[in-house]
């Protein structure tokens, strides 16, 4: 799933400057219920009940901020076998750096290391906690969300006795879905 693109003030605007981090420290993003509203939307699901994330910020230098967080949230899902809606907790740790927008490399060339912390472009003098709060959601989402215990009912097997004890063509569940269109 590919989340589009943020609003221009983001879902979920929670800008810091520089300055305030001079000495680094703790911060908490809390979403407002309508908040929570626009971030389902652009995550493309069918709610988000709660969101907050705990970032500690560390000032590393030539504008460089590291970043370790803990995020929180509670959302409704579509289950993909059975399509009914449930609700999911979810609660993921991650780190990150809040990098100046013209000092991230663009060469293609460069080896990228799984392990090593995403970095976040941010421009100017400061960078939106918000906003990473949202894309570490985004990342923390189940593309293929289930519920507990859903299973796909067994399939037919070709040359089975239905019902009336006839053996069921090989093509019958094709035709029974084309039916349901």
């Amino acid at each position: 799933m590919t989340a589009p693109p943020p609003s221009p003030a983001g879902e979920l605007h929670r800008p810091v400057t520089l300055a305030q981090l001079a000495a680094g420290g703790e911060r908490e993003v809390v979403a407002t219920p309508a908040e929570c509203a626009a971030i389902a939307q652009r995550l493309q699901i069918p709610a988000v009940a709660a969101l907050s994330c705990r970032f500690r910020l560390v000032p590393a230098g030539d504008g460089v901020v590291a970043a370790e967080g803990r995020l929180a949230a509670r959302v409704t899902r579509e289950c993909v076998v059975t399509l009914e809606l449930f609700e999911a907790e979810l609660v993921e740790a991650f780190r990150l750096r809040f990098v100046p927008a013209d000092a991230m490399e663009e060469d293609e060339d460069i080896m990228l290391d799984p392990d090593a912390d995403d970095e976040v472009p941010y421009h100017g003098r400061q960078i939106d906690l918000g906003e990473a709060a949202v894309e570490q959601l985004a990342l923390a989402l189940d593309p293929y969300p289930r519920m507990q215990d859903a299973a796909l009912p067994a399939p037919a097997q070709p040359g089975a006795a239905t019902d009336d004890g006839a053996a069921e063509s090989p093509f019958a569940a094709l035709a029974r879905r084309a039916r349901k269109g």
